[in-house]
């Protein structure tokens, strides 16, 4: 599919945004660039889902609230507050979000963190939202390095507080390895390997070897499966050491989130800097009586903190 560019998306919203009566402060370039990755149907629901939010408000025209809020429910559904959540399940979401976005920060070829939350939205108990700074055509090897790294922080972060790992890492650990393997098969990026496709022919049904079925021998795949891990080996490193690198930082971004639950960008970047919390964040939010959990909840499968993480990009990665 061929995702239009930041100009096609303003274009799009323009045609969209007929007969919406959209605040002063909005500007479609604007969110032209926040959006990445949309097609022009996502585009559309945008609009269509801030226009509601707008009406449920009983607000007279659609301000930037209502339109971030849209952006985020066509990336990663509505939020799910209804949802039970203990205060464990609650700190060990917060610290998992707070690794990714330590990692994002501190590896170049990561884009700008905008948002984390530990709101369940759809399957995700939380999610890191990145905004890239441009739409990008290719994607280089140490960029795809840098997103594994960052894919995995979470787990990272999971096993260096709490000595354990949660299934929370799930998508974390899919995304991770299907970036990890394409890179050998298909984007020629190993030296062991070299410089060849191996991608093979689609199945039907996602089995094995990432839906391809093999064209290739027993011991190239061995090999494939050895740079695979090495990869992942190597990443998985590179998230811990930016991480234990400060606990001190990934202990406050988790102590925010589980009193906030959600932070933007900016406010991420003023407390890793240094800057008190609570200047930062306003005045402490007052705290809800936790809820308790059933004595026999039905288990719900868990996506883990990275859905998306919560960009769509052209790139295949």
């Amino acid at each position: 599919m061929n995702y239009p560019d930041v100009k096609g998306r303003e274009e799009i919203l323009k045609v969209h945004a007929r007969n919406k009566p959209l605040a002063p402060e909005v500007e479609l370039a604007v969110l032209a660039k926040r959006t990445p990755g949309f097609t022009g149907a996502d585009l559309e629901n945008v609009l269509n889902e801030a226009a509601i939010l707008a009406a449920r408000a009983n607000k007279k025209t659609i301000g930037m609230t209502e339109l971030e809020e849209a952006i985020t429910r066509v990336q990663m559904g509505p939020e799910k507050r209804s949802r039970v959540i203990t205060e464990s399940d609650k700190r060990i979401t917060a610290y998992h979000e707070a690794g990714h976005a330590i990692v994002a920060l501190k590896l170049e070829g990561c884009d700008p963190v905008h948002e984390v939350s530990i709101v369940p939205r759809g399957m995700a108990a939380g999610y890191t939202m990145y905004l890239p700074k441009e739409d990008m055509m290719h994607v280089t090897k140490n960029k795809l390095l840098d997103r594994i790294a960052m894919a995995l922080g979470g787990r990272v972060a999971e096993q260096l507080k709490f000595d354990d790992v949660s299934t929370g890492a799930y998508n974390d650990l899919q995304r991770s390895s299907e970036i990890a393997h394409k890179m050998v098969t298909e984007y020629g990026m190993s030296d062991s390997v070299g410089p060849i496709f191996l991608g093979g022919q689609e199945e039907v049904f996602i089995a094995k070897d990432w839906g391809h079925q093999r064209n290739y021998s027993e011991s190239l795949a061995a090999k494939v499966d050895d740079e695979v891990r090495k990869i992942l080996d190597e990443q998985f490193e590179r998230a811990k050491a930016a991480i234990s690198s400060d606990m001190a930082a990934l202990d406050r971004l988790a102590n925010v989130l589980i009193e906030y639950e959600r932070i933007s960008g900016e406010e991420f970047a003023a407390i890793l800097s240094g800057e008190d919390p609570s200047a930062v964040m306003g005045k402490p939010k007052k705290k809800a009586p936790a809820k308790r959990a059933p004595k026999a909840p039905k288990p719900e499968p868990d996506q883990g903190g990275m859905p998306n993480d919560a960009v769509p990009t052209g790139s295949e990665a």
